[in-house]
């Protein structure tokens, strides 16, 4: 089957989607191509989900300035996008005179990048913030904050499906090339042709950059391990904890989420396989010292869950780090924007990044508005953060409110239904759980699982030999117990 584009998105993870629904303000016909079943199951899912204030970064670089304009804009995204989004701040515990003044020196770049908010604070008014922080001293950025990076990613991804783009989930690249001024796009089962390409495809960006005939990047993978805390500990941390950062690497920190987990991590450490998403167990054994300098007030016991993420890093000849690269090369790949090295903070700068490639391509070629363009997306309630006096009406409004069926987040079957049913068609246990928080409480699933897994059948004609727990290749079931 052949499909016929003006833009071809590689890639379906944040930043893919942020593109796909500011490009969708214009008439133009767009596809979204992700080799996974649903959008944001790699990076853009796999981290600790803070939205950081900017201060992290060179002076002058893309990193900085892209981040800086995405802290400045989240509040307003996540009101008009219906996603979970707290600036409750972030604070960096220090311990020695070294880290005091290496602190003051990330203070004064983040000011030269534009970031704001950021001061010093001493021992008693650190234990005044977070009673339960452990260090003598600590930087406060208040303008940093948490989102929710699943429903963040999904989000976009439904705004802008609704406003007319197509995805294509399962659908992993396998060719490129150019032909008649166009270019055409070849997956296992099917062939696209468009006018404009963009490669936002995350891990892989080195590999289809390639594919576009853009050669010579260095693409080192750097994974982090982390660690899921039970929920109950979340009222001690209202904000993430770090450690003071090195040049290269944001250390250790303790993040609560919008949803009250702790979370420990990452660890960093190069891997060759951008898909390797193991946890080993010295890793977490590590976290767990690292984690106890700063916040000593877990135990092994109150792991609920391990996970791990994996960053794309561009590095040149000697190993440095590098900018982000979006770029459009005229010559070697006309009409294809290049997106190099998007990593921390993607997740930040993700509409931001997603307005840059934008203007890079309204410099070649004028763009149409699109006057039915609508950036809000329907506010799917949930019953967990409601009142007794809204579950009430909901209840009264659709009896399927009344049906709890996670148990450990409060998760009814409307909420379920609603993932299922939603534009992009939720049609994997992640995609359920992703979308409603279902399987992430304290019983990970042990409770909910098999009725979300019967839900999937009756509501999306699924086989239970296909339903998915989250990749192709993942089956929840091989056959029946009984004949």
């Amino acid at each position: 089957m052949e499909h016929e584009y003006d833009v071809l998105i590689i890639g379906g993870g944040v930043v893919g989607c942020a593109i796909a629904r500011e490009l969708s303000a214009y008439r133009l016909q767009i596809g979204v191509l992700e080799k996974n079943p649903d959008v944001g199951y790699e990076t853009s899912a796999r981290n600790t989900g803070v939205v950081h204030g900017g201060f992290a970064y060179d002076v002058g670089s893309l990193k900085a300035a892209l981040c800086v304009e995405g802290n400045r804009m989240m509040g307003e995204l996540a009101k008009e996008l219906h996603f979970p989004f707290k600036r409750c701040g972030k604070i960096l515990v220090g311990h020695t005179e070294e880290e005091y003044a290496r602190l003051l020196e990330v203070i004064r770049q983040g000011e030269a990048c534009g970031a704001s908010n950021l001061r010093m604070v001493d021992r008693e008014e650190l234990h005044t913030i977070i009673p339960s922080a452990e260090g003598n001293f600590a930087l406060l950025s208040e303008n940093s904050g948490i989102v929710d990076p699943f429903l963040m990613t999904s989000a976009l991804a439904e705004n802008a499906a609704e406003n007319g783009v197509d995805f294509h989930l399962s659908c992993e690249v396998s060719d490129i090339s150019r032909e008649d001024g166009l270019w055409v796009i070849r997956t296992k089962n099917e062939v696209f042709t468009t006018r404009w390409i963009i490669n936002s495809a995350g891990a892989q960006c080195g590999k289809i950059s390639e594919m576009l005939g853009i050669r010579g990047y260095r693409i080192i993978f750097s994974k982090g391990d982390y660690i899921v805390l039970d929920p109950r500990l979340g009222t001690m941390v209202p904000m993430p904890i770090y450690t003071v950062p090195s040049n290269t690497y944001m250390g250790i920190h303790v993040t609560v989420t919008t949803e009250g987990n702790l979370l420990l991590g990452p660890t960093a450490e190069n891997k060759e396989d951008p898909e390797d998403y193991g946890t080993e167990q010295k890793n977490l054994d590590f976290l767990y010292e690292e984690a106890m300098r700063i916040w000593p007030h877990f135990t092994k016991g109150d792991c609920i869950r391990t996970y791990s993420g994996v960053l794309p890093k561009w590095v040149d000849e000697n190993g440095t780090i590098q900018d982000f690269r979006i770029e459009i090369r005229d010559k070697e790949a006309p009409n294809a924007v290049n997106l190099i090295g998007i990593e921390s903070p993607g997740l930040t700068a993700s509409v931001p990044i997603a307005r840059y490639v934008i203007r890079l391509m309204k410099e070649r070629e004028v763009f149409e508005p699109n006057a039915d363009f609508n950036p809000a997306r329907n506010e799917i309630r949930r019953f967990a953060d409601c009142t007794r006096e809204e579950q009430e009406a909901l209840i009264r409004e659709n009896p399927d409110y009344g049906e709890i069926v996670c148990r450990c987040s409060k998760v009814t079957r409307a909420e379920i239904l609603s993932a299922i049913h939603n534009p992009l068609g939720a049609r994997t246990m992640a995609a359920v759980k992703y979308r409603t928080r279902c399987m992430m409480g304290r019983c990970q699933g042990g409770y909910c699982q098999m009725r979300i897994a019967q839900m999937l059948e009756t509501e999306a004609g699924l086989d239970p030999c296909e339903i998915m727990y989250a990749r192709d290749g993942s089956p929840l079931f091989f056959g029946k117990v009984r004949g």
